[in-house]
């Protein structure tokens, strides 16, 4: 029997196992493009700012298709919205090692994010629609999978580049396993997406704004580690830069543990706990590194950050299920948005602080918004 796109069935363990490969499978194929960038680089021929204009280009194409991504799951279905944006990552992921003019390198960083961003909002929605039907906390599971893909994918292609095998051919493995994952999960994706549809775009107001700012501080955070903690290992505390990248390491190692346990915690502590607890000890952590004169101390700060960050997020995004003042459709693209931009602005944000005063005075601005998002958790519906 052929089910319609306006059927609905309540999700059970096949739709939870397939939101899970789902989640896997966008972490796997947007990590998969950062080992290429230099390839990419050589290949255009631009220097290091023409890079980090283009690099601007994923960001734009996920913000751009986000909420029409939204409207289009309400309409479509989750399902044919994901398997569509899926199959877009894989084949465009090829192309990205074969163009060698700036011209088509923007296009086809435009179309991946636009890619990596449908599937964002998509699997969101659908994760917040199956964990409703669970009626248990199953977010931070879902977002923890995305961190094991997103280890799995760079790693990948890493160990792909490093046996000696071209950029294109590795591509083509990952892009392979994209495919079998994607037919395995696609049966049980949603044909249907949230329970009322909205218009493709709004504004986002009331508690959807203030979900939306909070994802965009714990964004902003995760992208001041991925950008800075290095320089300020290498700068502020003299460390080597061969072992720089451990800040951040440690950050998204922590991170990645605490949401694959991250359910049976939400569980036991609640929402509100969560979100206060957690930003506490991502202050404490940024705090610590900062003032400390040691590397390998500020490292375990940033392991901290990764801790408290770590269920917060997925937090968020099941208060936006709770909610009842904007569509999902409407709301998921919304806040996914705001951290979008978070994590883009993050960087150049810390710069332009640094610039005016320090880079210790920029992070100890990072854990005092921490603490801000700490004490938000009371305002919200659990």
């Amino acid at each position: 029997m052929t089910i319609s796109v306006t059927t609905r069935t309540d999700p059970g363990r096949a739709e939870q196992r397939a939101t899970r490969i789902v989640f896997f499978i966008a972490g796997f194929g947007y990590a998969a493009w950062a080992p290429l960038v230099p390839f990419a680089k050589a290949r255009a021929g631009i220097s290091d700012g023409g890079l980090g204009l283009l690099l601007l280009c994923l960001g734009a194409g996920s913000i751009v298709m986000m909420p029409l991504a939204g409207a289009l799951s309400a309409k479509l279905g989750c399902r044919r919205v994901i398997v569509a944006s899926a199959l877009f990552v894989a084949a465009t992921l090829p192309f990205l090692t074969l163009v060698s003019s700036a011209p088509l390198l923007v296009a086809a960083l435009l179309i991946f994010g636009a890619s990596v961003g449908t599937i964002d909002v998509s699997m969101n929605i659908q994760a917040i629609i199956v964990e409703r039907a669970s009626g248990r906390s199953m977010m931070s599971g879902f977002h923890g999978l995305f961190s094991v893909g997103g280890i799995a994918g760079a790693g990948g292609m890493t160990a792909l580049l490093s046996l000696g095998i071209s950029p294109f051919a590795a591509t083509l493995c990952i892009s392979a396993c994209i495919l079998a994952a994607l037919a395995i999960a696609q049966a049980h994706l949603l044909s249907y997406g949230s329970r009322s549809e909205g218009p493709p775009f709004a504004i986002p107001h009331g508690v959807v704004l203030f979900i939306g700012m909070l994802c965009f501080v714990l964004f902003l955070a995760e992208g001041a580690i991925l950008d800075w903690s290095a320089v300020f290992l290498t700068s502020d505390l003299h460390m080597e830069a061969t072992y720089a990248g451990l800040g951040y390491a440690a950050f998204a190692s922590t991170m990645t543990i605490g949401r694959l346990f991250g359910d049976r915690i939400v569980g036991r502590l609640g929402s509100r706990q969560i979100i206060l607890v957690g930003g506490l000890f991502g202050a404490a952590g940024f705090t610590v590194a900062t003032l400390v004169t040691s590397p390998a101390i500020a490292i375990l700060g940033y392991a901290l950050v990764g801790v408290g960050c770590s269920n917060i997020v997925p937090v968020l995004f099941s208060a936006v299920g709770r909610q009842t003042v904007m569509p999902e459709n409407v709301a998921v693209p919304a806040i996914t948005t705001l951290g979008y931009i978070g994590i883009l602005a993050g960087p150049a944000g810390i710069g332009f602080i640094a610039h005016a005063s320090s880079l210790s005075v920029a992070f100890l601005v990072m854990a005092l918004m921490l603490v801000g998002v700490a004490f938000s958790g009371r305002f919200l519906r659990t």
